[in-house]
């Protein structure tokens, strides 16, 4: 009978706290090494996202077509805070993100991992967006257009709003 009691009291008493989603940041790096998320949130996928064309005049295909692997990460992380924006979200709700680099023949074909940081670093771990996705960067063969050099793909999360009383 005790049971049944504090369960109607908890029901009809006060409203229960909604969890938060929580982030174990890497030290002196802007991404997390774990993120939890609390039961009832709801998951968003989004799908990769590539760069626009910033350079018209520039040979079609081109990575000047495209921009520096820094300009491709910023244009593509605008784009996917766009989308976010769309349903309601912003990037301090992504929890999690691959990001697929192209070897730049600028630097003997490596990722220009440097140039994605230096994009990626305008977006996460700031005073004003201080929230940081767990991250996989992973050097690929090539894009579904020549000149890109960076394609990102989100999961983003968003924890259930706190009861009312």
């Amino acid at each position: 009978m005790s049971l049944v009691l504090g369960a109607a009291a908890l029901l009809s008493g006060g409203a229960v706290q909604a969890e938060e989603i929580k982030r174990t940041n890497v030290p002196d790096f802007p991404i997390a090494s774990v993120v939890q998320v609390p039961p009832g949130s709801t998951f968003y996928f989004l799908s990769g996202t590539v760069p626009p064309i910033v350079d018209a005049e520039a040979p079609k295909g081109s990575i000047r077509s495209f921009g520096s692997t820094k300009t491709q990460t910023v244009n593509v992380l605008n784009r996917i805070k766009d989308i976010l924006a769309g349903q309601g979200l912003a990037l301090g709700d992504v929890i999690q993100m691959t990001v697929f680099l192209v070897g730049d023949p600028e630097i003997g074909g490596r990722m220009d991992f440097a140039g994605m940081m230096e994009g990626y670093s305008q977006f996460f771990g700031t005073p004003d967006q201080p929230n940081k996705p767990t991250r996989s960067t992973v050097q690929v063969a090539g894009l579904v257009s020549p000149g890109m050099l960076v394609e990102i793909e989100v999961l983003a999360a968003k924890a259930p709003a706190p009861a009312t009383p």
